[in-house]
This record gives structure tokens, sequence and C-alpha cells, in this order.
């Protein structure tokens, strides 16, 4: 996938790079120092993610954005958590709030590769051993995963799972739509009812946020 970084700040551009040129399937194509460059090269180019700053001097990301016809998947990049809403009036893919994780730029790298393939959770489904049964389980179902030694157990609308297995192993296996948020804990952004201080509430579970995930779950909760 293709990469066009827009963003007046130098070191900003340079973090974009670097974690473009990290990450396997990601091509740069452009890295612009202002709105009005961008709005040039879009032009004649095409990039498939354009990770666009807010707050630029001269022509905004925001100004940027609205100038397009048929823009490319929008990822938001700004230290300005307050033009979230608007972003997504405007269908972008996702919001990191600077400064973002490696980690997390991965998780919106996932969410706009999801949605140029057209894929999604509802389409992905986990095989999940239990009980000598093999259990088909979609992704858009499960709410959250608990950790109990060496099971974990899948919580969905419908049932609860529990098989062999670590969480490490199920997180590897979630998409970007989940989050761990404690050593014990999974949970699903779609299945969270509200957030209130360090605890989430997730289809009537009180589910604590482990103080070393304070910080993932506050950036990943900038994409609700």
């Amino acid at each position: 996938m293709t990469c066009l970084i827009v963003d007046d700040e130098p070191v900003a551009r340079e973090i974009l790079e670097n974690y473009i040129a990290d990450t396997p399937g990601l091509t740069l194509l452009a890295s612009c120092s202002s709105g009005m460059s961008a709005f040039q090269l879009l032009k004649t180019e095409h990039p498939d993610i354009l990770f666009l700053d807010v707050k630029m001097p001269g022509l905004s990301g925001m100004e940027l954005l609205r100038t397009l016809e048929k823009p490319p998947v929008v990822i938001l990049t700004t230290a300005y958590p307050d033009y979230a809403l608007e972003g997504y009036d405007l269908s972008v893919t996702d919001y990191l709030l600077k400064p973002f994780s490696f980690e997390r730029f991965l998780k919106a790298v996932q969410k706009a590769e999801n949605k140029l393939t057209g894929s999604s959770d509802t389409e992905n489904v986990l095989m999940i051993r239990a009980d000598k049964k093999t259990w088909p389980v979609k992704m858009a179902d499960i709410l959250l995963v608990e950790s109990a030694g060496d099971y974990v157990t899948i919580h969905t609308k419908e049932r609860k799972i529990t098989a062999h297995g670590t969480l490490k192993q199920m997180e590897d296996q979630l998409s970007p739509n989940f989050q761990r948020v404690h050593k014990s804990w999974i949970v699903s952004r779609n299945a969270i009812e509200y957030m209130e201080g360090n605890t989430l509430m997730v289809h009537g579970f009180q589910i604590p946020i482990g103080k070393t995930y304070r910080e993932p779950v506050r950036d990943w909760m900038q994409g609700i």
C-alpha cells in the first residue's frame, strides 16, 4: 500500500517515515511539509493511505481533505484531540493522537487495509478448540476474552467458550478492534458501554484497566 505523509513538523514526518519503512507492505510515496504541496501532488498521484496532520499553517489538514473529491483512506495525526469528531464526519478511518506508538500506528494501518480490501470482523472467523469440539466464532461476536492460568474464556452474546491457551495467543489472532486492557482481559471496541476513570463497562462487566495498559488504552480509545 502506498502512503503519503502531510505534516508541517519535520520530527513528526520522520517518525512516520520510519514507521512506514519498518512495516512490510507499506511504501512511502511522498512526504509533504504543507497542505498546499500535498494538494498539488494529489492532482497526479493516488496514494492508498494519507497520513494527514490536522493543524498546519496555510491550508490545514481538514481544508485539504474537503478539497478532495475522491480522497485516499485517511488517518489523521495530530496533538489536538478536539478534532476527532470533525474527522469522523469526513469519513476518516482512524485518528492518531501524538505522540503515538508503533503499535498504535500498526493498528491504524490494519484498519486502513481492512477498508481498502473490504474485509471486516464480520467476515473473520476463529476456530476455537474446546470440550473436544471445534467452535467457529465470528470475531464480530466476541465481546471480551478473559484469562485464567493456562485457559482463556471467550465471551460472546450467546455463549462462553473456555479453551486451553494464553491471552497473548488470542491477542495475536484478534483484529485491531480488540485491545488488551489488563493482564487478564481483552475487550472489543464495539462492546464498550462507557469508560469511567480506570474502568471499562463492557456488556455488564466492570473491567479494570491495568496500570501498564493505561497509555495504550488511551491511544486506542481515540479511535472510537
